[in-house]
């Protein structure tokens, strides 16, 4: 019954007192703005000008839409803005989770760059190993997921970032340290250090050690990356991590690698799920694509 272009038009006749000054602020005829006044009267069924005033006045209707006009327009104007500038990429929310922990390392030094190109954008990481983010994207809870396990679901798009390969981690002076590849059954006698997560979400398990039947002496679990890493140094077990998160560690001496079995390894795909509906938005297309290219 009632549309923003009466409230914009009752609000500009207020506020002028004149209908030739309400129709140029409205770039309006002064026949036009006539005729919307009109019609918003023929819908209510009151009348809403006094046009026996000079200059007209507003009556009780009209005061009581007048003061509609002035709570709805700003409110209106205010979202339509925030609209405009999401669309442009001047505005925003991007949540981040991710189903592969060290993943989270790796991400956060590039989010200084993004911050620099978006701002405006509400950015949040949500770091917890035992958060399972893909039901709160498809809920709306989180924007953006990165995995190494990209799986149809309706209405998320995956875009693949980069490939990596799974490495067990050494003490640098280890007996395994200098091998090239170690086989699943030279595990049975070791610790494992692992994430506190499910042992199916783990490559080394499930890739590498259950099709062989085999199980570490000992699993014991650590919360980061970089306690993995110093854990594995200090000889305190062995751990599967992707070769990149370990390259600093590696690069310095403190650790040896082995790639996992005797063929080409366990390798893997890092990739970004977002939904379908949002990943043309400026502010998640630009981070899709600066992952891309870090």
């Amino acid at each position: 019954m009632i549309e923003l272009r009466h409230l914009r038009t009752l609000l500009a006749l207020a506020e002028t007192g004149s209908l030739t000054l309400a129709a140029q602020r409205l770039h309006l005829t002064q026949s036009a703005l006539s005729h919307q006044i009109k019609e918003l009267e023929a819908r209510l069924e009151l009348p809403l000008l006094d046009r026996s005033a000079r200059p007209p006045r507003l009556t009780q209707a009209g005061e009581v839409m007048r003061g509609l006009a002035q709570r709805v327009l700003p409110l209106v104007d205010e979202t339509l803005n925030g609209l405009r500038d999401l669309a442009v990429g001047r505005a925003g929310r991007l949540y981040i989770a991710s189903e592969c922990h060290s993943c989270l390392e790796w991400l956060l030094p590039r989010l200084r760059h993004y911050r620099r190109r978006f701002p405006a954008v509400e950015l949040d990481v949500l770091s917890s190993v035992s958060l399972d983010p893909l039901p709160r994207l498809l809920d709306g809870g989180l924007d953006l997921v990165l995995s190494p396990d990209a799986r149809a679901l309706p209405g998320v798009v995956w875009t693949p970032l980069f490939d990596y390969e799974m490495r067990l981690v050494a003490a640098a002076d280890h007996p395994l340290a200098s091998r090239n590849h170690v086989m699943p059954a030279e595990l049975a006698v070791e610790t494992l250090l692992v994430y506190p997560v499910p042992r199916a979400r783990l490559d080394v398990f499930a890739r590498f050690l259950w099709p062989a039947s085999v199980e570490p002496a000992r699993v014991r679990t650590v919360e980061s990356t970089a306690m993995l890493i110093e854990l594995a140094a200090l000889g305190q077990g062995l751990t599967v991590l992707p070769d990149w998160a370990v390259a600093h560690a590696l690069a310095e001496g403190r650790i040896g690698t082995l790639r996992l079995g005797n063929g080409t390894g366990l390798s893997g795909t890092l990739y970004a799920a977002v939904r379908a509906a949002e990943a043309d938005l400026p502010h998640v297309a630009g981070f899709l694509a600066g992952l891309q290219r870090a």
